[in-house]
């Protein structure tokens, strides 16, 4: 991702997610993050000709990575995108050297969950009225990095 995919990810995101969208401003601070010799995050984006159709982001800190976002539009469930988007973050996930991914996924996105699955998650807890407005509950999720190094290549 880069500062001009900005304006299409933030209208996709406010489509999928017009409750708890992030602002313009959270995707602007976690690029900075991204870039440069020690950067801790990396973003992705999909294409379909000119119209951004997926992003995603993950976060490393010490011997953890964070899934931060992905997402994938409405016309594109389905078809594979989530796990590509996925695939390509796990394997920043691995350059990371962390020990672990997680995520936090609504416990009433059962999508999301199978798809997480596929790829080795585990549940592990919840994170009570995590999303807001709505007080909604986050499962809690983890990959182990035995399972990460596996997986930087499934799709």
């Amino acid at each position: 991702m880069r500062w001009w995919d900005i304006d299409p990810v933030f209208a996709l995101e406010k489509e999928l997610f017009p409750d708890d969208a992030w602002s313009r401003g959270m995707f602007w601070s976690e690029l900075a993050h991204a870039r440069g010799v020690g950067s801790t995050r990396r973003y992705v984006v999909a294409y379909e000709g000119e119209k951004l159709v997926g992003y995603g982001g993950v976060a490393g800190s010490g011997d953890v990575a964070d899934i931060q976002t992905i997402a994938a539009a409405r016309d594109h469930w389905g078809t594979g995108l989530g796990a590509r988007l996925l695939t390509e973050l796990l394997r920043h996930a691995t350059a990371f050297e962390v020990d672990q991914v997680m995520l936090e996924v609504r416990v009433d996105n059962t999508r999301a969950q199978k798809l997480y699955e596929r790829f080795g998650f585990e549940p592990i807890g919840f994170r009570r009225g995590y999303y807001q407005p709505g007080n909604v509950d986050a499962l809690v999720m983890r990959l182990n990095n035995n399972t990460v190094s596996e997986e930087k290549n499934h799709g």
